[in-house]
Formats: C-alpha cells, structure tokens, sequence
C-alpha cells in the first residue's frame, strides 16, 4: 500500500514514530503540503492522511489510485465526502483522542481567572513583594471557584469531562445539549435552555460541533444575555463565536473576559479584532496537542488503517 501524509508536522513535530503506519506499507510523510502541490505529491496514493490539507472533489477526482482518506482529527470538513462516497473510496476519522486534555486547558483557563497567575508572577519578578510592607497582595480580586455555576454547551464526550471536573470543585452544572444523558452519574447536572444557562453561568464553556444551527452561536444578543462577571470559553471552533462582537463585549467590560484556543482564521491575521482585545487569553489551538493526545490520535489513525485494510472498517464517517 502506498501511504501520503500531507501534513504530518502538527501531528508528529519529530517526537513520535510513524512505525505503526511504516509497518503497513510504503510511507511518505510530508510537513504540509499547499493546495498546488496536493494532487502532484498524492498521485500514486493509495491512501491519504490529512489532518487540515483540504482534499476537493477536484482532487479526489484526480486521484486514480485513491481507495482510503484518514482524517488525522475529529472533525473532517476538510474532505469532499460526497466525492469521496461517488468514487467507494473510505473516510475515516480519529474520535475521542484528546478528551482529556481539552477539558484540562479548559480548566487552565478557568483557574487562570480566578487566580491570574501570570500577572501576580510578573509583579513579584518586578519587585512588587519585595518592595511591599504586607506579607502578601493581590493585583485583582480572586475567586473561589466552590459554589460558582459552569455552563457547558454540548454534552460529548469533551463536555462530560468538564462537567466531571466541574463537579470535583464543587461547581454547579448547567447543559444544554439535544441529548440528555439520564443515567445516576449525571443526577447532580441540570438540562437547560440555552438562553437560561447564558443568564445563570459563571463560566461559559463551548463543546458543541459547528454546524449552521452553532455558527456564530455567541453573538451580541447572547452575550447580552451573560452575566456581567461571566467568563466565556472556547475549545471547540472558532466559528461558534462572532468575534467582532466579544471583542466589542469585552471592550465595553460586558463580559469579564474570554479564553480562546480556537478562531474562526488559523493562524489569524494579525489584524484579527480578538488580538489585543482586554481581558481575552489565546491559545494557538493547542488543547488537542499535548504528546499524550497526538500519540493516541496516532495509534488510532493507524489501527484505522490496518483495519480497512482487512476489510474490517473503524471510525467511518460520510
């Protein structure tokens, strides 16, 4: 089998092994590969990695050989899966790879807020402490997150796990989400319509997958909604939010801030409204990214592959 990695460097920067994919045929691994040179270096493939190179139905279309996509991610907007489906050629994905570490960054978000870790560091390495006639000082108001409410919208695997650790401080668990889960774990969380946890949450917390229904789902009408001490969060995708409108939000001190791993431009222009915006903390996209999610997202990718070709397809999508 001749395997493509198109765009092998986020997945892999050098500190895993492709042996799991070398084991199962001829294997070239690219960093990334622009849009012109996708068909030129995919040609001879019989089966392509992509994790964000987009495979048109143009380029599907041109590939002879092509008979297997694996999307190197969960999401697979990135392939044609109609074209993909006209031509019998397999889609699959990496699903539940990086549960753990989202839910961790959400939280490091969180705790950053309460607590403004940064901040209180750079001011003792300025001397602040040290030039104080107290034992002690704090640059803002600091907040036990104990009795504080958490709103999660999307209920997913991502969400459960946020809820589980919300629970583990003693926060209060707000859902919404079009499937309930009943079962005893969840007795404590409490199902609400959208515009009922916006008003109600301290925190604010996207997992929700974006579709025309959750594009743009934080807006200058629900942010208005939101607490004034709100604090808005955002792993899932950067589409959910319109951006001009936070940052106008958070400008105004509407909300109390945002933590964004995601934009609806990656990487951003540096232009990009949310740049610079006060009280809003960016991170490149990098909660799926910690070496123990890219080493599961590999195993997976991989174990994808040496089913379909047994005939024994996993993690199929389209």
């Amino acid at each position: 089998m001749n395997i493509v990695v198109l765009d092998g460097f986020t997945l892999n920067p050098g500190d895993l092994s492709w042996a799991p994919f070398e084991a199962l045929g001829s294997l070239t691994v690219y960093d990334r590969t622009p849009p012109e040179l996708v068909q030129e270096r995919a040609k001879d493939a019989d089966a392509v990695l992509t994790n964000k190179t987009a495979l048109t139905a143009d380029i599907i279309s041109s590939l002879p050989n092509l008979r297997y996509i694996g999307v190197l991610a969960t999401g697979y907007n990135v392939v044609a899966i109609e074209a993909a489906a006209e031509r019998g050629i397999t889609v699959t994905n990496v699903p539940d790879y990086s549960t753990y570490s989202v839910a961790q960054l959400v939280f490091a978000f969180v705790l950053r807020h309460c607590h403004h870790i940064a901040e209180h560091d750079r001011a003792v390495r300025g001397g602040r402490w040290s030039a104080g006639p107290d034992f002690t000082f704090s640059l803002y108001p600091l907040q036990e997150l104990h009795g504080k409410s958490v709103g999660i919208i999307g209920f997913g695997g991502i969400g459960r796990q946020v809820a589980r650790a919300a629970i583990a401080f003693g926060m209060d668990v707000l859902v919404h989400t079009r499937t309930p889960k009943r079962d005893p774990e969840w007795a404590a969380v409490r199902y609400v319509e959208l515009d009922e946890l916006l008003r109600e949450a301290d925190y604010v917390t996207l997992h929700c997958p974006l579709t025309p229904q959750t594009s743009g789902l934080i807006n200058k009408r629900t942010i208005g909604l939101m607490k004034r001490g709100a604090y808005l969060i955002n792993t899932a995708r950067g589409g959910h939010v319109v951006e001009a409108d936070l940052a106008h939000a958070l400008r105004e001190g509407r909300i109390a801030g945002a933590g964004l791993d995601v934009l609806s431009a990656e990487p951003p222009p540096a232009d990009h409204p949310l740049i610079g915006a006060p009280n809003c903390t960016i991170t490149p996209h990098v909660a799926w990214a910690t070496a123990e999610a890219r080493g599961r997202l590999l195993k997976i990718a991989a174990d994808n592959l040496f089913h379909f070709a047994r005939g024994a397809v996993k993690n199929k999508v389209g």
